[in-house]
């Protein structure tokens, strides 16, 4: 393990930043948010009208981020337990462990989904990511709960946006997307998040539903549309050269999948 100055500054050339964020006046900080949360799962979130969830096969990593549970309570909390600056921009919180480290940033979140889904799945060798030497950070098979727990703050330490982004594979036609795409801009600064959920309507139109982590590492929350009160917290898929997001603003070519094994 990194000596701790040296972890800190890995962490501040691989982490998310806050340096770019689009213009909007409901994301100034502002005292924090307050409200119960109706929806027990990214399923039960409705959807506009016109629109069906898309199909997805069972057991599929699509499915279970489908059904992961969300707290009642908004409020997104960073490690330390204080409440994030910003209560603008969940729609809803996820209920998943964040850690008492400033480790589970934004492309932690998106890794610890997919990992977190694989060893559901039992499907121990696919738990492998790289950082930006190309060295491999694989999960023993067999693997107990605290050792699972352990490499993931290896992992968290070690990896950020641009060793993820380098791992997935470009997703060339955003009419393709599905639930667990990934939206990253590698580097530093640099943002993940994940598409949790999609649904499309009789004219083939798309919609998906969006899930971060941020800096510092806070809860992973559901996060609003800024740019359209129409289909917030759902975003289409048109032919707009970016994706606004409350905290960050994505260009197109920004999509990427995960590899098929």
């Amino acid at each position: 393990m990194l000596p701790i100055p040296l972890l800190m500054l890995f962490l501040f050339l691989f982490g998310c930043s806050d340096s770019i964020k689009p213009t909007n006046s409901n994301l100034e900080a502002s005292p924090p948010g307050t409200g119960i949360n109706p929806y027990s799962t990214i399923a039960a979130i409705p959807l506009p009208e016109g629109y069906t969830r898309l199909d997805v096969a069972t057991g599929s990593f699509a499915g279970w981020l489908r059904h992961l549970p969300l707290k009642k309570n908004k409020m997104v909390y960073a490690y330390n337990g204080e409440p994030k600056a910003n209560q603008h921009a969940q729609f809803a919180v996820i209920d998943i462990s964040t850690g008492n480290k400033d480790l589970q940033q934004c492309a932690d979140a998106v890794m610890r989904l997919r990992a977190e889904y694989l060893y559901s799945q039992k499907r121990f060798a696919e738990i492998d990511f790289t950082d930006n030497n190309h060295t491999h950070y694989r999960l023993p098979a067999g693997a107990g709960r605290a050792l699972f727990d352990q490499y993931l703050e290896k992992v968290f330490a070690y990896c950020g946006t641009a060793s993820l982004e380098k791992q997935l594979t470009a997703l060339t036609d955003n009419r393709q997307l599905e639930p667990g795409d990934v939206l990253i801009k590698g580097g530093s600064p640099g943002h993940a998040m994940q598409v949790v959920d999609a649904a499309i309507n009789k004219e083939g139109k798309l919609i998906f539903l969006l899930a971060q982590s941020y800096m510092p590492a806070q809860d992973m929350h559901v996060v609003v549309n800024p740019a359209n009160d129409k289909f917030s917290p759902w975003y289409p898929v048109d032919d707009s050269p970016i994706i606004e997001t409350p905290e960050w603003v994505f260009k197109k070519n920004n999509w990427r999948k995960w590899p098929v094994y």
